[in-house]
């Protein structure tokens, strides 16, 4: 885990510098606000965050894309799908979660671009649906008057998988990107979840962990997320230039 947190910093070192190679960049361009009409943009990539986690997790595999459509100046519909495969204890319970996601919405860019750039500071908001399974790989029998060590169950009576779950969310975030090199962007965004349904009816375990909204529990609904990203754009149509 140590060589992933490296990974992290040298993330967040990169997207420093270069938001402020760009903003230097944009300041010697020129001191206009854009006064022409953006392109219909599509923009592709995926989460960096999650594949790097996985090389060096053993108990972590996921991978997202993640895209985005320019519908305006600072509109823009949004969506993320992935899968994701998790082993984690709990204080009594060892399970893995496997399952996939998808999240649409939209962000609103607050930050006013000089001309030709297309950088982002965004709100933005998500519906998210999930499809997964738990497999209980073993558990501690709780006694209240415990004499000999913690008995482990790791087959029989409620072990196995519990499949065929489902849960929605809505997310709301915050981020922003920043183009690195011509029509490549790096990204991050900070996510806060609030879990609506779920068909988790399990009487044994309760709700443990859902793919793309993280830990959850019975008593608490809400979540955190967060991701990097590495996204390259293409514009597909163009519009004139307003004459002055």
């Amino acid at each position: 885990m140590r060589t992933a947190c490296i990974w992290h910093y040298i993330i967040n070192l990169i997207f420093i510098i270069n938001s402020q190679l760009v903003w230097t960049q944009s300041s010697k361009d020129s001191l206009s606000l854009v006064k022409e009409k953006p392109p219909l943009t599509l923009r592709f990539g995926i989460d960096l965050f999650q594949p790097i986690t996985s090389k060096f997790d053993s108990t972590f595999n996921g991978f997202e894309l993640v895209g985005d459509l320019r519908l305006n100046e600072n509109l823009y519909l949004s969506s993320e799908i992935g899968t994701l495969e998790r082993t984690q204890q709990s204080e009594l319970i060892n399970f893995t979660t496997s399952g996939s996601y998808i999240k649409l919405g939209i962000d609103f860019n607050m930050y006013k671009n000089w001309t030709g750039m297309n950088n982002q500071v965004y709100l933005g908001l998500r519906l998210s649906n999930s499809i997964y399974k738990h497999y209980i790989n073993n558990y501690v029998l709780f006694r209240t008057e415990q004499i000999w060590s913690d008995e482990i169950i790791s087959s029989g009576y409620s072990t196995g998988e519990i499949p065929n779950l489902n849960a929605q969310w809505i997310e709301f975030l915050v981020g922003m990107k920043v183009q690195i090199i011509k029509n490549t962007y790096m990204g991050f965004s900070l996510r806060l979840n609030r879990l609506l349904s779920n068909n988790n009816d399990s009487e044994k375990f309760g709700l443990l962990y859902i793919p793309g909204f993280n830990r959850v529990t019975d008593e608490n609904i809400f979540g955190s997320s967060f991701n990097y990203t590495l996204t390259y754009s293409i514009p597909f149509r163009w519009k004139k230039s307003k004459q002055n």
